[in-house]
């Protein structure tokens, strides 16, 4: 068994009183024998934020977000781009002008791509006329002298205006007029054709001599595919979060601050009622959420989510992926609310044991007041951070380079340029994603996380150092703590601890990247069919995963105590694990069950606040300004989650004054005894009562 700390405390014992108590050594032990440890590791870290900052420099440089929105016409502007040659600013829908190439694109076996079918930004979709032909003629160029604005005006059809050779070569599907055949839809700003021919248009363009169109599904079942390719829908949900910053604003950033403000506060004044309150107010919250994921769904009401933009004819049905998306996350929802409900029906037994292990904490708070605040320091650092790792993010994703296709397909389409009709390539446009833009977007996510960790950990470590000063000098507010704890354990964190957070944050990162990138491949070897098909393989997998999952939550919890003996000792981030491992295996029997249910009532008030978070984000996204229009977003889920994640988060950095100090306390008492042989020397009076009264915890733990 592990014997006393002595360079911690031993070797620097308090004079005694006349009375026996301890002299005024805790200043000492808390400040002794500090210096700079895990220095590699903090240079490290800096040049990690030296290479963030370039490479978001290269998605600011080269990312259109845009792109993400908006697809690409037959000169490869972005549609909506002030900047194109002509200018497109109100021209944002794609509309593909030959039918017959969309036809081709969707027949099976045919190696012509929709990507080189000749589309064009317009205002609206086109619509056949009811007693006529419409036209849809290319942006006004070489000897068609009328304004954009004008050719806007007539519909975007110029074609009693051409010559008799270009108005054959119109009726030839060869350009520059295309007839409206098929009815279309806004789509995500895409025309989506619907396969069926207006009979009116279809008989005047026979008339006229035009060529055959075909009317085929294929025609709607081409855009539809492309509309809900993987890539796509990604762009999508990534644009979603650009759309919707005001509700990350309020639902991921000032709500979860009022809301952990309003939390910790409860718990300094009532702090008997805030583990029934907060299991109560889990359970209402992830049924509202759940519930919310139905609507969206549509599996309740009739307020699901539509792919379509604008009016448009109610009898138009057209599915996508957002949408199986959010059944899953319905589903997903209900199992999760059903198992929450449960495990809260078991920690309701313990809710006595949470309460008194929570009093200490607020013993804690209420004495270091400073520690209700300091958290909006590193919020307000992250809060910072963010909006430049979104913006980033939203860069990134959009970066690459707009490339014509190198497709090998002839067909032929008048160049009113050039003034003749080209048939050496009819060869589209698209954005190339090289690989290294792959690997910059991989490097922004781990970085975000990495610089999330960093500071969480930061923040953790300056509450234990603050309620350190508490604990040794024996839980009173007297001289013997610094007159600002708070400020005295940040200066001891930065001048001393900053690269031991960074070895400690990076572990964890690296852990989490670790499993995400083996659930990727995951993925792919699933749609490729190469799955282990063996129960022996199945079995490895899903052990692997698991064990993964176990050293993820295991580390997690070391670093946690980790951190709390670097800011007591002042030790290394690996000699700091070890000192707090061995103290919590020598004592597990004494504190296991108290921590432990502590934990769980807090974990759960995070998810209050985070699932709040939620419930107004989907309350905002669900107004008329983003279900029309520009800031029309494809589906709720991203942002949601966003808010999710963020509302997380900000709970973490609060709540973590209540957790961290309660860790921190019974770690100091821990150690208190093994230096005193059983007796804490320096534990205030409601911790000893908490911990120590042996018939007390008997009665909790039953």
């Amino acid at each position: 068994m592990r014997g006393p700390l002595g360079p911690v405390i031993g070797k620097y014992p308090s004079s005694s009183d006349g009375n026996g108590g301890m002299g005024n050594g805790s200043n000492d032990i808390i400040k002794h024998n500090r210096k700079c440890r895990d220095v590699v590791f903090l240079v490290i870290f800096i040049a990690f934020w030296v290479a963030m900052i370039v490479n978001s420099s290269f998605g600011f440089n080269q990312g259109n977000p845009a792109r993400l929105i908006y697809g690409l016409d037959y000169n490869g502007n972005v549609c909506g781009d002030r900047h194109a040659d002509p200018d497109l600013r109100e021209l944002e829908l794609r509309y593909w002008l030959n039918p017959n190439q969309v036809y081709q694109t969707g027949v099976k076996g045919s190696k012509f791509e929709l990507s080189n079918a000749r589309s064009i930004c317009l205002m609206d979709c086109p619509i056949p006329s009811e007693d006529g032909l419409n036209w849809v003629c290319d942006y006004p160029e070489g000897d068609i002298h009328i304004s954009v604005d004008d050719w806007i005006d007539r519909n975007y059809d110029y074609f009693a205006d051409l010559t008799p050779e270009l108005r054959n070569t119109s009726l030839q599907l060869q350009g520059p007029c295309y007839p409206v055949i098929f009815p279309s839809v806004n789509v995500y700003w895409t025309c989506q054709y619907i396969a069926r021919a207006s009979n009116v248009s279809l008989t005047h363009w026979q008339q006229m001599g035009g060529v055959k169109v075909i009317e085929d599904i294929a025609i709607d079942k081409s855009i539809h595919k492309a509309i809900n390719s993987r890539s796509s829908v990604l762009k999508r949900y990534v644009a979603d979060v650009g759309k919707s910053w005001p509700v990350l604003l309020v639902c991921g950033g000032f709500l979860p601050l009022f809301l952990s403000i309003i939390w910790l506060l409860m718990i300094r004044h009532v702090v008997t009622g805030m583990p029934w309150i907060t299991v109560i107010l889990f359970n209402m919250l992830i049924i509202s959420v759940t519930m919310f994921y139905y609507l969206k769904a549509g599996w309740i009401g009739n307020d699901a989510i539509s792919p379509i933009i604008g009016e448009h004819d109610p009898y138009y049905h057209v599915s996508a992926r957002e949408l199986n998306h959010l059944h899953a996350a319905a589903v997903f929802m209900t199992v999760l609310m059903i198992v929450a409900f449960l495990s809260s029906i078991a920690v309701v037994r313990r809710i006595l044991m949470a309460t008194s292990v929570l009093k200490v904490a607020a013993k804690v708070i209420g004495e270091v007041q400073a520690l209700i605040i300091f958290p909006v320091i590193p919020y307000a650092i992250l809060a910072i951070f963010y909006m430049f790792w979104l913006s980033a993010a939203l860069h990134l994703f959009s970066s690459g380079t707009v490339v014509q296709n190198d497709c090998g397909a002839n067909c032929c389409a008048y160049d009113l340029k050039a003034k003749r009709l080209s048939c050496n390539s009819c060869c589209g446009y698209s954005v190339r994603y090289t690989s290294h833009i792959a690997a910059a977007i991989l490097f922004h996510l781990f970085g975000g996380y990495w610089a999330t960790q960093f500071v969480i950990a930061c923040s953790s470590t300056v509450i234990a150092g603050s309620v350190a000063s508490y604990y040794w000098a024996r839980g009173e507010a007297s001289a013997e703590i610094p007159f600002l704890p708070v400020f005295s354990s940040m200066k001891r964190l930065v001048r001393y601890g900053l690269g031991s957070i960074a070895l400690g944050s990076l572990v964890v990162s690296f852990v989490e990247s670790i499993r995400f990138i083996l659930e990727a491949l995951r993925r792919k070897l699933k749609l490729v069919n190469s799955m282990p098909q063996s129960w022996i393989g199945k079995v490895i997998y899903q052990t692997s995963q698991c064990c993964l999952k176990c050293i993820g939550c295991i580390i997690r919890s070391v670093n946690r105590n980790a951190y709390i003996m670097i800011a007591i000792t002042g030790k290394g981030f690996f000699k700091a694990s070890e000192i707090a491992t061995e103290l919590i295996m020598s004592n597990i029997l004494r504190i296991g069950k108290v921590n432990v249910i502590g934990d769980v009532i807090l974990f759960l008030g995070k998810l209050c606040v985070s699932l709040t978070s939620a419930l107004f984000a989907f309350l905002m996204l669900d107004t008329h300004r983003y279900k029309s229009a520009h800031n029309k977003i494809s589906s709720p889920l991203f942002p949601v989650l966003v808010c999710w994640g963020f509302g997380y988060i900000v709970a973490t950095l609060f709540f973590g004054v209540v957790e961290m100090s309660i860790d921190t306390i019974i770690l100091s008492f821990c150690q208190d005894s093994d230096e005193h042989q059983g007796t804490a020397q320096y534990a205030p009076p409601l911790l000893i009562e908490t911990l120590n009264d042996q018939n007390e915890t008997q009665r909790l733990t039953q």
